[in-house]
């Protein structure tokens, strides 16, 4: 079975919101999906998106591959998540 990480859309017309789900490559878009992984919200300025790090590290090690979208996401995530755990050293 073909596993991506996509975007899953969710909200109403002109205020669209999406989940970050991981599903079957072959099932629709807003069809049945293996795990909610996280949100985004274009519409929000500044950060509009949470992810599970740890679950989306789980299910690329089993083969799951991330739509060009939510590749950036997960690359805004772990940036800000860096970002986070440096300061944190910081302060400590």
């Amino acid at each position: 079975m073909a596993v991506i990480i996509r975007l899953r859309r969710d909200g109403t017309k002109n205020s669209p919101y999406y989940r970050v789900v991981v599903a079957d490559k072959h099932s629709p878009r807003d069809g049945k999906f293996l795990e909610l992984i996280g949100t985004y919200d274009p519409k929000k300025k500044g950060d509009n998106s949470t992810i599970k790090l740890e679950r989306v590290d789980h299910w690329v090690k089993l083969g799951a591959r991330p739509s060009d979208t939510v590749r950036s996401i997960i690359k805004k995530a772990k940036a800000n998540a860096a970002k986070a755990e440096k300061e944190e050293a910081v302060t400590a």
